[in-house]
C-alpha cells in the first residue's frame, strides 16, 4: 500500500529525473535553431528583460508562441545563473528535454552485483561539435550503455553537436559528470576497466576481451589521452593500422568500438 509520504517521495523523484533530463542552451542563434527543427523537444525558453525588442529576439518569441513553448522572463543575473555563461547567452536561453540525459552517479547507483557488465564509451577532452554529434550517433545506434561526457575540456552539447548526431541526441544515454578524471576514479574503484585506445599499446582492440564492466576513453582530436587519464588506465589498447595511416579520425574510433559491442552481445 502506497502511503502519502512514499507518494510524495515517488513525485519528487519522477520531478527530479524530469529536470535532471533538461538540457539547457544559449545564445540567441542557437536558441533560434532549436526552436526551428521541430523535431526538438523545447520544454522552457528564458529571456532576460534587459533583452531589446525586434529583430532575432522576436523571432525567437514567435516561434516560441507558436509552438506552445513556456516563455519565462528574467532578470539579466538571473539569466546567466541559467545559462552559466553571461559572456555568451546573449540573454536567451533554453531548456530541451533529453529524457536519457542524467548524471553518471545515477547510471552507477543502478548496478548491482547481479547487472550485466557495462560498456561506455568516455571523452577526453573531444573540443569539435562535429566530432562529438557524430560520437553520439554512433553510440545511440549501438549497444554501448552510455557516453560520458565531462563538462570540462569537452565541447557543450549545442544545436551544432545535435545537428551532426542527426538529432539521435535525445535518444542517446549520455552521462554528464564535472571532471573526466575525478569520475574514472569512482568507476575503477566500482570494478570497471579504464581502457584507453593508444597507437602505442600493444594489444589490439581485436584480442582485448574485458572481464566485466569497461570504460573505453577516447582522447583530444590532437593531442590525444591527456596524462592524467593515462595514468588512471589498466588498459591499453590499439587499431591495428595499415598503409602508413597513423590514426583514424576520433568519431571513426568510437563507432568501431561502440559497433564491437555489437559483435560480442551477439556472441
Amino acid at each position: 500500500m502506497t502511503t502519502p509520504d512514499s507518494g510524495d517521495s515517488a513525485d519528487y523523484l519522477a520531478k527530479k529525473r524530469f529536470f535532471d533530463s533538461l538540457l539547457t542552451v544559449y545564445g540567441r542563434k542557437p536558441v533560434l535553431e532549436a526552436l526551428q527543427d521541430a523535431t526538438i523537444p523545447v520544454y522552457k525558453l528564458h529571456m532576460a528583460t534587459s533583452n531589446q525588442e525586434g529583430g532575432i529576439v522576436r523571432d525567437i518569441e514567435k516561434l516560441a508562441r507558436q509552438r506552445g513553448v513556456e516563455i519565462v522572463r528574467h532578470s539579466r543575473e538571473s539569466l546567466s545563473r541559467i545559462s552559466k555563461n553571461r559572456n555568451q547567452d546573449q540573454g536567451v536561453a533554453a531548456d530541451l528535454e533529453c529524457p536519457r540525459y542524467r548524471h553518471y552517479r545515477d547510471f552507477l547507483g543502478e548496478q548491482t552485483p547481479q547487472s550485466r557488465p557495462y560498456q561506455l564509451i568516455a571523452l577526453d577532452s573531444i573540443t569539435n561539435p562535429q566530432n562529438l554529434g557524430m560520437i553520439i550517433r554512433s553510440v545511440s545506434a549501438s549497444p554501448i550503455d552510455g557516453v560520458l561526457l565531462p563538462a570540462k575540456g569537452c565541447a557543450p552539447l549545442s544545436p551544432l553537436v545535435i545537428k551532426a548526431s542527426a538529432g539521435t541526441l535525445f535518444r542517446c544515454p549520455i552521462l554528464r559528470c564535472d571532471s573526466l578524471d575525478a569520475t574514472l576514479v569512482d568507476l575503477k574503484a566500482a570494478g570497471a576497466d579504464i581502457c584507453i585506445l593508444s597507437g602505442e599499446a600493444r594489444q589490439s582492440i581485436g584480442d582485448y576481451q574485458p572481464g566485466g564492466s569497461v570504460v573505453y576513453v577516447l582522447g583530444n582530436e590532437t593531442e590525444g589521452v591527456s596524462d592524467r587519464v593515462r595514468q588512471l588506465a589498466n588498459q591499453a589498447v590499439k587499431i591495428p593500422m595499415s598503409n602508413g595511416v597513423e590514426s583514424l579520425n576520433v568519431a571513426v574510433t568510437a563507432a568501431l568500438i561502440a559497433f564491437r559491442a555489437v559483435v560480442a552481445t551477439n556472441r
